[in-house]
């Protein structure tokens, strides 16, 4: 249904590092970058090299915003965390199922450098 989607972080290249480190186990790569006013803008893509997720300089935004990227069963999520882990983010809940969403939703919730929410989810199905 989404097409691509994007938002702006204080420092592309500090973001593009976070999210490569953190969502390596999904497959997130860097797929574009675009020259804009002496710095980029970032095209994030997962297995199939399709620019999804964009990071554009600017400066965070006032309110957090949430994305959540698929993962494919729940090792995948479990190591998202252990990245997370590694990379010293901040883990807002760790990896559990969340059946007040749907049954076998399995999911972590991370902050990223702006302190947007970020989730790796796996639905079980």
């Amino acid at each position: 249904m989404i097409d691509h989607f994007g938002f702006p972080v204080a420092d592309v290249d500090a973001s593009v590092a976070a999210y490569l480190r953190v969502f390596a186990p999904l497959g997130l790569r860097e797929a574009m970058r675009i020259p804009h006013e002496g710095s980029a803008v970032v095209g994030l893509a997962g297995p199939d090299g399709i620019p999804q997720f964009w990071l554009t300089p600017g400066g965070a935004l006032g309110k957090e915003l949430h994305v959540a990227f698929r993962a494919p069963d729940r090792p995948a999520v479990d190591a998202v965390h252990a990245a997370a882990l590694e990379a010293g983010a901040e883990v807002l809940h760790a990896p559990r199922e969340w059946a007040e969403y749907h049954p076998g939703y399995y999911a972590v919730f991370l902050r990223d450098p702006d302190g947007h929410n970020v989730e790796a989810v796996n639905h079980g199905f």
